[in-house]
Order: structure tokens, then C-alpha cells, then sequence
């Protein structure tokens, strides 16, 4: 196996960037709301289930990423752990599904983003169900909250990190 001359990227945030809170969430969720045409419809779905169903392909996509391997390359399944280490490497928001204790991450990318990368990038035609900025439910909770309207995730940073757990499979003998 060669070796790529590409240079691969670094986590891009201090562990300690600020996160955001109350009035600056509103924003974020205004504009997450606008992924569907009735911004309405989504408000009323996060009032009375902490839920919305959101369409892919309009203001983002979705990469669907197994518990699994986040954990492994995060080298832990404790929440605040993965939390910083996916906004340190990501910058951008990521939530999980809590229906079952194997519950996917869903990172969020910008539609025309590029991706060739091990996780299914899920887009137009599918609705995903993303819980309200700042609250949690039973079912879905955010890791990192969008930093602003409009943030999302470099592919090419999730594309490394993912990639990092082969790497760690074939030095360990996994």
C-alpha cells in the first residue's frame, strides 16, 4: 500500500470553542427550520415532539455514520468525549439518533459537497428527523450544535477522520 502525498487535515477548533447558547441558537434553528418549505410545520413538529422531519438536499445533506466507528476512532462512547473530539476535528453540527443504543451520527454537509467516504451520505428524496437546537429528546440529541446559520461539515475532515480507524485496524492488527 502506498503511501498519499496529500496532506492530511488537522482538527480545526480549540476543544474550548464557545459554544452556542439560547438567544444564539435562534438563528441556527430559524434556519435549519428553512430546509422546508412550511418553516411552520417545523416549528410546530419541535414543540410537540422535540423532532422535525427536515428534507435533504435543499439546505444540506446528511452523512450517516454507524456509533460504531465513531467511537472507535474517538477511542471512547462517552458522550463528552466524542462531542469534543468530532467539534474539534468537524466544526460543524453533528447529532445522533437514541432509538437504539447503536444509534447512527448524522453530520451534517452542504448538498454539493463531495463525498467518497465509507459512511452513506443521505440527500434529496429523504427526510431526516433533526431535533430542535438546544433541546434534547428520547430520541435524537445534538453532539455539536451548528456554530451558526449555515455551518457544515468539511467532508474532507470527516473523510480523514473516518479514515483514521482503518489505519488504526491495520497498525493494530484489528
Amino acid at each position: 500500500m502506498g503511501e498519499s502525498t496529500a496532506p492530511v487535515p488537522a482538527p480545526r477548533s480549540s476543544p474550548e470553542t464557545p459554544l452556542p447558547t439560547g438567544r444564539e441558537l435562534l438563528p441556527v434553528a430559524c434556519w435549519l427550520a428553512e430546509a422546508d418549505l412550511n418553516p411552520g410545520k417545523v416549528w410546530a413538529a419541535w414543540e410537540k415532539h422535540g423532532v422535525a422531519l427536515l428534507p435533504l438536499g435543499r439546505r444540506f445533506d446528511a452523512i450517516r455514520v454507524s456509533a460504531e466507528q465513531v467511537h472507535e476512532v474517538v477511542g471512547s462512547d462517552e458522550a463528552e468525549t466524542v462531542a469534543r473530539v468530532l467539534r474539534a476535528w468537524l466544526e460543524g453540527p453533528v447529532f445522533r439518533d437514541f432509538r437504539s443504543s447503536l444509534g447512527p451520527y448524522y453530520v451534517l454537509i452542504a448538498p454539493d459537497a463531495d463525498w467518497d467516504g465509507p459512511a452513506e451520505r443521505l440527500t434529496t428524496g429523504t427526510y431526516l428527523g433533526v431535533p430542535r437546537p438546544g433541546h434534547s429528546t428520547m430520541l435524537s440529541r445534538w453532539v455539536v450544535l451548528p456554530p451558526h446559520p449555515g455551518a457544515l461539515c468539511d467532508t474532507r475532515y470527516l473523510r480523514t477522520l473516518l479514515a483514521s480507524t482503518d489505519s488504526l485496524r491495520t497498525v493494530d492488527g484489528w
